[in-house]
């Protein structure tokens, strides 16, 4: 159904003159806003400019078509995608609830906009879909598909709803943006993988993507998969004290992650390509966003594809489920790039999260305003720790000037200028603050007990913590309850005070990433670590395009180093299918590899795609030389040994518990 703009103006006047919000002072229970919660919300409506409605109209602009329900399901009827968790409770004329910073519900607000869109002539998108949008560029026979998601499940539904409403056309490209899981992972939703191997399709990519792609899934995917939990906030009910979004969009879909590898690479900025009819330039940004990245401009039609550079919030430096810090002054550099590329004709802009906005002067503000909030928290951080500061001390200092802290796009949803600040820090000055206690602190657990000692007992933190959690000062009451938890993982009454104090941050947290951290940390205190649920990183797509050498940098991290101490192991590796040889080396613990050996412990001989099925748990070494996809000549039962030295990480580990 379409939104009228003068009802909307309504609403936000609503949310502006609101007394729901202003609440009894009186404590109240589990689920509910206290006192300091409502008191912090209600400043944030004091302080934003809420009568701003031009991001309502660009959310909604050039709606083609949304279906009345939108749950995505895979082939075995599992959902994989449920907007409507969201809507039943996310509506437009509903104001912030108590338990819910007003930025962030606006931001939700926005996000919920889901459906069909015409960006300008020949572009369309389909948003709310998935995390990320799926935009469709019409060429003379078919699409020129732009990031197909997360999962093929929601690929195929995307593409559906075009074709139901545009006709159904063939896709003649799909274009990566970038190597990050949510911006290729639905490619064979919407293309058959023989017939990009056939010519008939491209896939295409900036340089480095396949590489960066395949080791930030695998190499420490493990524990990033489960740090995405808590920052996507993956377990948690969707409602106004759980699950609202996750700033970029509302959370992962939870299906299908495909990739199939490019077949044309983008490798220098304002290099053309004409797929279909339709001319595109590529502006290269490579260590931005992502590692590889790339934007792409329609000269036909003045408009412009940002890829992630720019969204509608301030992005991550350092992304909190964990990655290679980003660098925001070559961030902020290659937006410059773009302004003086770009900047005197672009006429829109779109980009794989959010909605597009059009108009060259309000464009190039934006452009000018998301460049200088990245090269302000780059060069303020650095002024900072040159003065002896540390990454806490300017994370509690760094302040935007106004004419940036209040402009929409660049408020804190996803990544934060707090979090952001102490990953520049990170960037140039490590983990070390300098300060001689930091240099070998004790371990989480064994500092706990000396501090719940030195503090008295647990009997005595908690009674001073219920005081200042009164008191509302949450921060401290978090930091020092997680001592007594730490200290004793068994204390019920710590854990629940702890939850209690996550819930009332995470309820204040303008951040979706910071109120799904909190919230998450709450219901694991509360309930325990869960046992099943989020989406491991390593898919057997990733696993099959894993280079050999990134397959034995991967073997090489899983080899338990104390199993493989004083152990001497060499093996040669043949690949007849990529007429390719390796050799291994097995000493001082650690697994090296390069040209063939000369005395091999054992020889190998087998297909890339054989070691992929032993390596995804599809077939066990005794199989595949059972059926003669495995030779092995020499000491077989080497091998086996070598194997069985190799970790399999547990997923689910504890976080807010010891």
């Amino acid at each position: 159904m379409e939104y009228r703009y003068g009802k909307k103006h309504n609403v936000l006047l609503a949310i502006l003159t609101t007394t729901s919000l202003f609440v009894s002072a009186d404590s109240l229970a589990q689920g509910q806003a206290t006192a300091a919660t409502i008191k912090a919300n209600n400043e944030v409506i004091r302080s934003l400019p809420f009568n701003d409605t031009e991001d309502f109209k660009d959310a909604t602009r050039g709606l083609i078509d949304k279906p009345e329900s939108l749950i995505i399901k895979d082939a075995k009827g599992n959902v994989v995608w449920d907007m409507d968790s969201y809507t039943k409770f996310i509506g437009m004329d509903k104001p912030a609830p108590a338990t819910v910073n007003p930025s962030l519900w606006r931001n939700a607000q926005l996000n919920v906009q889901y459906g069909l869109f015409k960006v300008t002539d020949n572009i369309f998108q389909v948003r709310g879909y998935d995390i990320s949008n799926i935009t469709f560029v019409k060429g003379k026979t078919g699409w020129i598909v732009f990031d197909p998601g997360t999962a093929s499940e929601t690929a195929k539904a995307a593409y559906d709803l075009v074709t139901k409403n545009l006709g159904k056309r063939p896709i003649k490209a799909v274009i990566y943006s970038h190597s990050h899981v949510d911006h290729y992972a639905g490619v064979k939703g919407i293309v058959d993988e023989a017939d990009v191997k056939s010519g008939k399709v491209k896939i295409i990519a900036p340089e480095g993507f396949l590489e960066h792609a395949v080791s930030e899934m695998v190499i420490a995917g493990n524990a990033m998969s489960r740090r995405a939990i808590f920052m996507y906030g993956a377990l948690l009910p969707r409602s106004a004290t759980g699950g609202v979004n996750a700033g970029l969009g509302q959370t992962n879909p939870v299906g299908n992650v495909t990739l199939i590898a490019p077949t044309d690479t983008i490798k220098k900025t304002g290099e053309t390509m004409t797929v279909d009819g339709v001319k595109m330039e590529f502006q290269m940004t490579p260590g931005t966003e992502a590692p590889a990245e790339m934007n792409t401009w329609f000269p036909e039609w003045n408009a412009l594809w940002m890829a992630e550079n720019t969204t509608n919030t301030m992005h991550n430096v350092l992304t909190l489920r964990g990655a290679q810090v980003r660098d925001p002054l070559v961030w902020s550099k290659y937006l410059n790039e773009t302004i003086d590329m770009y900047g005197k004709d672009v006429q829109v802009k779109f980009q794989s999260h959010h909605w597009p906005m059009w108009g060259n002067e309000k464009v190039v503000d934006y452009f000018k305003k998301q460049r200088d909030v990245y090269k302000y928290t780059h060069d303020q951080s650095v002024n900072l720790l040159n003065k002896g500061y540390t990454s806490k001390e300017i994370s509690e200092m760094i302040h935007l000037p106004d004419e940036l802290d209040k402009f929409w796009p660049n408020r804190g949803y996803y990544g934060t200028l707090r979090h952001n600040s102490r990953a520049v820090y990170q960037r140039y000055m490590g983990w070390y603050d300098a300060n001689p206690s930091s240099l070998n602190d004790l371990p989480p657990a064994d500092a706990a007990k000396k501090y719940v000692e030195y503090m008295g007992g647990a009997s005595a933190v908690m009674s001073k913590a219920k005081a200042d959690y009164d008191k509302g000062e949450y921060r401290w009451v978090a930091e020092a309850l997680k001592q007594v938890v730490f200290a004793d993982p068994n204390n019920t009454a710590a854990k629940n005070l702890l939850a209690d104090a996550y819930e009332q941050l995470g309820f204040q947290a303008e951040a979706g990433t910071w109120r799904s951290v909190y919230l998450e940390g709450a219901y694991e205190l509360r309930n325990g670590t869960p046992i099943s649920g989020g989406v491991s990183s390593s898919s057997p797509d990733t696993i099959s395009a894993m280079t050999p050498d990134m397959l034995f940098d991967y073997l090489a991290v899983r080899l338990n180093g104390p199993k493989a101490a004083g152990k001497k192991m060499y093996f040669n590796i043949e690949f007849p299918d990529l007429k390719e040889n390796y050799g291994l080396s097995l000493e001082n613990a650690v697994l090296n590899y390069g040209k063939e050996v000369e005395s091999p412990t054992a020889t190998l001989v087998l297909d890339k795609s054989t070691l992929d099925d032993i390596q995804n748990g599809k077939l066990t070494l005794a199989q595949a030389a059972q059926n003669g996809s495995l030779k092995i000549s020499g000491d077989a039962n080497a091998f086996q040994e070598f194997l069985g030295m190799l970790d399999t990480f547990p997923f689910l580990f504890n976080i807010v518990t010891p």
